[in-house]
């Protein structure tokens, strides 16, 4: 992939919108560990580990990918403060999930370049799935 070729047709947006995914991200992996911590049995705390798996994995693509673009290195931040019991987690969680599809559809239009775009398309995959996952937990916890 050439790099370069991405920096000449990118929109600042673009820019901001990879920030605000990083950041998204770096506060599902700390949420949701704090969330599995508070699950009530051992099946779903793996299932929210494994979900946190993922996020972890699209931090490191959407971080590389910001890097590669603007030649620095982003420094996340957490963007809401995590829910303090679990099932107010669980829901904050879904919640979180639906809109991150969302935004990620909207990125993955957006950008201009087939990479980014398939990095955003797979993240908002992962995230609908992760969303039917925390549903599941509210209804059956």
């Amino acid at each position: 992939m050439n790099y370069n070729s991405l920096q000449q047709q990118l929109p600042n947006k673009l820019i901001t919108d990879i920030a605000k995914a990083i950041d998204g991200e770096f506060t599902a992996i700390r949420c949701y560990e704090v969330l599995s911590k508070q699950s009530p049995n051992k099946e779903i705390r793996d299932r929210i580990l494994e979900i946190r798996s993922d996020e972890m994995r699209h931090f490191q693509i959407f971080s590389q990918i910001y890097f590669s673009l603007t030649g620095t290195q982003y420094t996340p931040k957490m963007n809401v403060n995590c829910p303090t019991n679990y099932r107010s987690g669980i829901l904050h969680a879904f919640k979180d999930e639906q809109e991150t599809v969302d935004f990620y559809h909207e990125v993955a239009r957006e950008a201009n370049n087939t990479f980014i775009q398939q990095q955003f398309m797979q993240a908002s995959f992962d995230e609908q799935n992760h969303a039917v996952w925390f549903l599941y937990f509210m209804n059956n916890s």
